[in-house]
């Protein structure tokens, strides 16, 4: 397909240009220009709920600054958003508000977390949101513009500028952007949101603080036992987060969901067989200094350090080998990406410890909190 620009509505350029260097300046954007809003323009995504502007979403204690729905709305025509959007984004950000971590300062830390989201029902389509192909990348406006609006708040209302409030080492690709859909109509099991007490005509939004996200290759198998190993030698490596509120949630492919469900497997089976994998012995843990844990941050490190406290972790087994996951329910489960190829991920998020059953980050998109 070639690109013209002759055929394009004729605009003042120039105007364009100066605005786009005046958000630069103010620093209202993500390193990315944004869109230019206006009055009018912020009143198109007003129509679009029957929520007030002035109400607050969420707030920062000890950053003293709230969200609120007027904010959340503009930094969606900022990222692009059509009004429509604008529904998803409160949502998200009601979802955002039930996290205990993002209000006490998650999203400053150093380990460089950013906000995640999973879109379930029917708005999927309404939107055009993609849950089948290249989830994790570009495409898609809707997915692309939510995840972005998220962002971009966090920058304008909460002042989470890189190398000021935001103290991430490195990051991750997540703090652009990080929106999904679940691909229900090719999973063999019930959606996610129906699974967690929602009716499958209902649209939510389920909001995560991730930290990385890690592809597994697994074209090679049949077998479920091969697939939940494969699963969880990815999320017991001695370099990820080990800690009480070490999380995964697995984002099965079509191919893999079937190779669980062809076997009889369902949901709390394929959890139950990973969750009993994630198993190291304390010689590999002594071996990278992460044999005790700290009294003050609860983080693992080495005994010799003097923060340590003895971990008296251990497995029902062996009083060797210690389970780096505090219970069954810190593995969640969806179904997303394309039916061509048996490549799933795990994305490493942190929950509450003890995890509940049932995510307490999920709200109904068009309901009030």
């Amino acid at each position: 397909m070639s690109m013209t620009i002759e055929s394009a509505p004729q605009v003042d350029v120039e105007r364009i240009h100066e605005a786009l260097e005046y958000y630069a300046a103010q620093e209202w954007t993500d390193g990315l220009p944004v869109v230019p809003v206006t009055e009018s323009y912020l009143a198109d995504f007003l129509a679009a709920t029957d929520r007030e502007p002035d109400e607050v979403l969420f707030h920062i204690p000890h950053l003293n600054r709230s969200l609120t729905v007027r904010l959340a709305l503009i930094n969606a025509a900022l990222a692009g958003c059509r009004p429509e959007y604008g529904p998803v984004v409160i949502a998200a950000w009601e979802s955002i508000a039930k996290e205990p971590h993002p209000a006490r300062g998650i999203w400053q830390s150093t380990t460089g977390t950013a906000p995640f989201l999973v879109v379930n029902g029917p708005i999927r389509e309404e939107i055009g949101l993609n849950s089948q192909g290249n989830i994790y990348g570009s495409g898609f406006r809707a997915n692309a513009t939510i995840g972005r609006a998220i962002r971009l708040a966090c920058i304008n209302v909460f002042g989470l500028h890189p190398h000021k409030l935001d103290q991430a080492t490195q990051g991750t690709p997540a703090k652009y952007s990080a929106c999904i859909g679940e691909n229900e109509e090719q999973s063999p099991w019930a959606p996610f949101h129906v699974d967690n007490g929602f009716d499958a005509s209902d649209s939510t939004v389920t909001a995560y603080v991730i930290r990385s996200v890690m592809h597994i290759e697994a074209r090679h198998t049949m077998e479920p036992e091969q697939l939940a190993e494969d699963f969880a030698d990815s999320i017991r490596r001695t370099g990820a987060l080990i800690h009480e509120y070490t999380s995964a949630l697995l984002v099965l492919v079509p191919e893999h969901a079937a190779v669980f469900a062809d076997a009889g497997w369902s949901k709390e089976d394929v959890r139950q067989a990973v969750f009993s994998r994630v198993v190291r012995s304390r010689a590999d843990l002594a071996a990278v200094g992460k044999d005790a844990i700290s009294r003050k941050s609860r983080w693992r490190l080495s005994a010799d350090h003097p923060d340590s406290m003895p971990d008296t972790t251990s497995g029902t087994d062996s009083p060797d080998v210690v389970p780096l996951l505090s219970a069954p329910t810190s593995i969640q489960i969806i179904v997303a990406g394309a039916n061509n190829a048996g490549v799933s991920s795990v994305v490493e998020i942190f929950t509450l410890n003890p995890p509940r059953l049932h995510p307490y980050s999920i709200s109904r998109i068009g309901a009030r909190s």
